[in-house]
């Protein structure tokens, strides 16, 4: 083992950990995908709650879903949370008051 590091070519004192760029000295690295798609989540469950439209239910929950899965771990999870269990419940109450299968919108 000590004739390979004698054969190391690298050098130890250049060698440097990779740190992240932080967003707060490059705002452009900070990726608006899942508030956009949370909010678009929220309008859509409420459009199938009170409209009783069940396409704007499920288009919810798919907003909903590209939301959590294009979140940061460090986010809080509170909102999109509250915005999935939202979707989910307007999906079960435009089936409960009319449980036909969904008919397509045009």
């Amino acid at each position: 083992m000590s004739s390979n590091n004698m054969a190391d070519p690298r050098r130890q004192n250049k060698i440097l950990r990779y740190k992240p760029p932080t967003t707060e000295t490059n705002p452009t690295l900070e990726d608006p995908t899942p508030d956009y798609m949370n909010l678009l989540g929220m309008i859509f469950s409420m459009c199938g709650l009170m409209l009783k439209l069940k396409w704007c239910a499920w288009i919810a929950v798919y907003c909903s879903f590209i939301s959590f899965a294009n979140s940061r771990s460090s986010e809080d999870t509170k909102q999109m949370m509250s915005s999935f269990m939202l979707s989910i419940s307007a999906v079960v109450m435009s089936y409960l008051q009319n449980p036909q299968p969904m008919s397509p919108p045009w």
